[in-house]
């Protein structure tokens, strides 16, 4: 009875430590859920997904990023062109006071140009995300092919979309 006991709090103390473990402050910045779906083995691209509050007093605006699998990391959004989406990169991002910005699918994204590695489903890697104003934020992405609609469901639980 105590092995069982102990396995389920272990197993509870490592759920709640990945949970926690994708959460990221930084002065008023809090940097919720980033993920990445799984890419096709040869794929040479990829993207990662991420939600950004403000909570601060100051606007702030995203710069970049970088990460170890990728040869670079751009900032791309979706625009309609005539009756075409087409990708765009962005200089930047801007993040202002009190605001939430959202990386998703379909939206604004980061985009992980020349692949080193290829992100496999419940692997998970460092991606350092640069701030004009908070400076750099290292977070982990957490590969999961379901993350998409986990992310759906909290956006409509009252997140904006810029």
């Amino acid at each position: 009875m105590n092995i069982i006991r102990s396995t389920l709090a272990s197993l509870l103390l490592l759920s709640t430590t990945g949970a926690m473990a994708h959460d990221y402050k930084q002065g008023g910045l809090h940097i919720d859920h980033p993920w990445s779906r799984p890419a096709p083995p040869m794929a040479s691209n990829g993207s990662a997904y991420l939600v950004i509050n403000n909570n601060g007093k100051g606007g702030d605006v995203l710069l970049g990023a970088e990460s170890p699998v990728a040869e670079r990391v751009e900032i791309h959004t979706h625009i309609m062109d005539g009756d075409m989406m087409k990708m765009r990169q962005l200089k930047n991002l801007p993040v202002p006071a009190g605001e939430t910005v959202t990386l998703a699918p379909g939206g604004h994204h980061l985009m992980l140009m020349g692949l080193k590695q290829v992100p496999k489903e419940g692997e998970r890697f460092p991606l350092t995300l640069h701030f004009e104003q908070a400076g750099q934020v290292k977070v982990e992405i957490s590969v999961d092919a379901n993350d998409s609609q986990k992310m759906e469901k909290a956006s409509d639980a009252g997140h904006h979309h810029h």
